[in-house]
């Protein structure tokens, strides 16, 4: 796999991944005004949120860094991101599901094995 330099770092501690489709002419404050408002959450805490357009051809993640935002935008040439459905306005991701979203992987799909439990072999 190729070295990706501008990426979201796998060490965030909060990622959020907004499900409902938005309109792209938003930008950073638009997007930040949307945390607040439709999220109740504090734009300025740190956490990087990640939208996508009604085509799903397009990425941008919001992150408020100390003294401004940082606005991540990517655009697909040819493909669609898998982007979940709208069960939920908010999904948690981690560092790396967000990096993975952004190579193309559906997310959703990528989940380990059931634990089981069990209290005898015999």
């Amino acid at each position: 796999m190729r070295n990706r330099y501008l990426r979201p770092s796998r060490d965030l501690p909060e990622i959020y991944l907004y499900r409902t489709l938005i309109d792209f002419r938003k930008q950073a404050n638009g997007l930040a005004l949307l945390v607040e408002q439709e999220l109740g959450h504090n734009p300025f805490c740190g956490a990087l949120y990640a939208f996508t357009n009604r085509q799903r051809n397009k990425i941008k993640c919001l992150l408020w860094e100390g003294n401004g935002f940082v606005l991540y935008y990517k655009a697909l040439a040819e493909e669609k991101f898998k982007w979940p459905g709208p069960a939920d306005d908010l999904l948690p991701l981690t560092g790396e599901q967000i990096n993975w979203l952004l190579d193309g992987y559906d997310i959703a799909l990528l989940q380990g094995h059931k634990i089981v439990h069990y209290e005898s072999v015999g």
